[in-house]
């Protein structure tokens, strides 16, 4: 059946309510609250997860492989969160309300882990310092200490890709001068997080490895409490972006439509159907021009005889909705390939403390914890964040004619190789420390120094992989799902902790057979933990092969200049 052409129908303009012109230098005041309030979110979140492995091992009195495969699904849950926070505040509640619900959610979930340490976990007082163990808990405080940090992860991971995204709607992205300033924010937010995670992972993480786990739970939830009271403090300056309406349908009636359509030649570009006007159909989004990527969902957006009879949505589509779905597959790919990067990114909180503690952690008579040992990536990306935007943007700039520097896909696929270098730095390292262990002992007279390579080159690797990450997806996705493009960065963590956590699951049923104790077992003296280091190293550099392949074919989306601003308002919550 050939395509026929009937006329569009534009509907009435959307109103912009209350915009006023504010300076983009004046706005970075607001933003400050919300990088202060990433910060404060960030000491409190990393104040729990830095050194939850340890208090698994001490505490609760799990092995090695299961208290790092129950941190990778923590971690994993925290993350994945990520996109029910998105899906919310993309559909119904807009990214200002959804931030303030899952900040209380988090602020709830510390309060009950603070109680639950205090009354059942840690008795007696000072234990899990390494030294003294614990007396065994009841179900009941190992369940409200689970119910208590899932509730922490539910909040931290709904809070994060959200505010990311409400800090971006704080600059007006149709001035180009705004979009620098947008790029730069989104380096500064991932500053803000490791200024935070930094006190976390030094003060905190001393006096939680002396046994005063409780005491770092309580700052962790004063700190919580800070950055909620801040991010409400600012309200009546932010700038506010309406949500634009659960955009599950809106996807299901592209394929529906596209399905229904199947035997129809697609029209020609100029000939899809799409709304006049300067809107879109979509409330409160800029309309998407034409690409030519899948062009079998061209059909959801030709129109036939049978769309004469009235405009059903699940038989023909606009040619932004359309192009909203493309948009959705042709990130997929991008995003499936970060994932074993994000293995590589999560073996900080569980095999690299592990790895530490088991090594000698003493400068004279001073004790260092082996999770505080994650300050030297919290170093790495600061001073790195510094070194790109101030030397190697303006350099590679000059070099490549493009503002940035280097495009996020190249930025990103530069983390990769650098993320495989930190696990074959991790791998050797576990070499020496085993030619050094002392007989009858677990530790090793190997300092623990020698892990600080690892941790820079992971830290180094964030910096273009994450930040190019948030920027990558912020920019890619269209207006109505701007939060879940920013999610799908922390999804890719969740997945990474996942995929570790089956990782490390299928090597030790692999390994650990007979008499053999595996790679990863108690006693890892026993054990060749750096062959697990060195397929994670193998397994990026595959993954890297397929991302360049995926970044070649990957276009960019086209958005229509000419349409208007999606609907905001400055100082009222709508």
């Amino acid at each position: 059946m050939e395509p026929i052409n009937i006329p569009s129908e534009a509907p009435a303009p959307a109103p912009l309510k209350n915009k006023i012109a504010i300076k983009e230098g004046s706005r970075w005041k607001y933003v400050f609250i919300l990088l202060a309030n990433q910060g404060l979110a960030t000491l409190a979140f990393f104040g729990v997860g830095v050194n939850l492995v340890l208090f698994l091992t001490r505490v609760l009195g799990q092995d090695n492989a299961e208290a790092a495969n129950n941190v990778s699904k923590w971690t994993g849950t925290v993350y994945l969160c990520s996109l029910i926070g998105a899906f919310l505040s993309d559909s119904y509640w807009g990214r200002y309300l959804t931030c303030a619900i899952f900040q209380l959610i988090f602020v709830v979930g510390l309060a009950l882990l603070s109680l639950t340490s205090w009354l059942f976990l840690i008795k007696p007082e000072g234990c899990g310092n390494g030294k003294q163990n614990c007396i065994p808990t009841s179900d009941i405080g190992i369940a409200l200490f689970y119910f208590s940090i899932y509730l922490v992860a539910f909040g931290y991971g709904g809070h994060q890709p959200t505010l990311a995204t409400f800090g971006a709607d704080q600059f007006n992205d149709s001035d180009p001068k705004s979009q620098e300033l947008r790029a730069a924010f989104f380096c500064y937010f991932y500053f803000a997080l490791n200024v935070g995670s930094l006190f976390s992972n030094t003060i905190l993480v001393y006096y939680e490895d002396t046994g005063k786990w409780t005491l770092g739970f309580i700052v962790s939830l004063g700190s919580a409490i800070v950055a909620l009271a801040s991010f409400l403090g600012g309200s009546p300056w932010y700038t506010y972006v309406k949500a634009s309406g659960n955009p599950l349908p809106r996807v299901a009636q592209v394929f529906t439509a596209a399905f229904r359509k199947w035997h129809v030649v697609p029209a020609n570009p100029e000939d899809l159907y799409e709304v006049e006007g300067p809107n879109s159909a979509i409330k409160g989004s800029r309309k998407i021009l034409h690409s030519n990527d899948f062009e079998f969902m061209d059909k959801a957006a030709t129109i036939i005889e049978k769309d004469q009879q009235g405009k059903d949505p699940w038989r023909l589509c606009t040619v932004t909705q359309v192009e909203e779905a493309k948009c959705v597959l042709k990130m997929i790919p991008i995003w499936l390939c970060t994932i074993i990067y994000s293995v590589v990114f999560t073996q900080m909180a569980s095999l690299f403390v592990e790895q530490g503690d088991v090594m000698d952690t003493k400068i004279g008579n001073f004790h260092i914890p082996a999770a505080s040992m994650s300050a030297f990536d919290i170093c790495s990306v600061l001073i790195c964040t510094g070194i790109y935007r101030q030397v190697l943007v303006p350099i590679a700039g000059k070099i490549s004619g493009n503002p940035k520097g280097l495009t996020e896909l190249q930025r990103m696929g530069v983390g990769l190789v650098i993320g495989m270098l930190a696990m074959l730095a991790a791998g050797f390292t576990e070499i020496e420390r085993l030619k050094n262990v002392i007989p009858g002992e677990k530790r090793s007279t190997l300092s623990v120094f020698w892990q600080v390579p690892q941790y820079v080159l992971v830290g180094a690797s964030e910096v273009f992989m994450y930040i190019g990450q948030l920027e990558f997806f912020n920019s890619q996705a269209p207006d109505g799902i701007k939060s879940f493009g920013s999610s799908l960065c922390m999804a890719s963590i969740s997945l990474g902790n996942y995929v570790s956590s089956m990782l490390v699951f299928m090597v030790m049923g692999i390994t650990a057979k007979g008499e053999n104790p595996g790679w990863i077992p108690a006693d890892l003296n026993v054990g060749h933990m750096e062959r697990f280091y060195f397929l994670i190293a193998a397994l990026t550099a595959v993954d890297f092969v397929a991302y360049v392949f995926c970044a070649k074919w990957y276009t960019v989306i086209n958005l229509d200049d000419c349409s208007v601003k999606k609907e905001i308002s400055v100082g009222e919550i709508v």
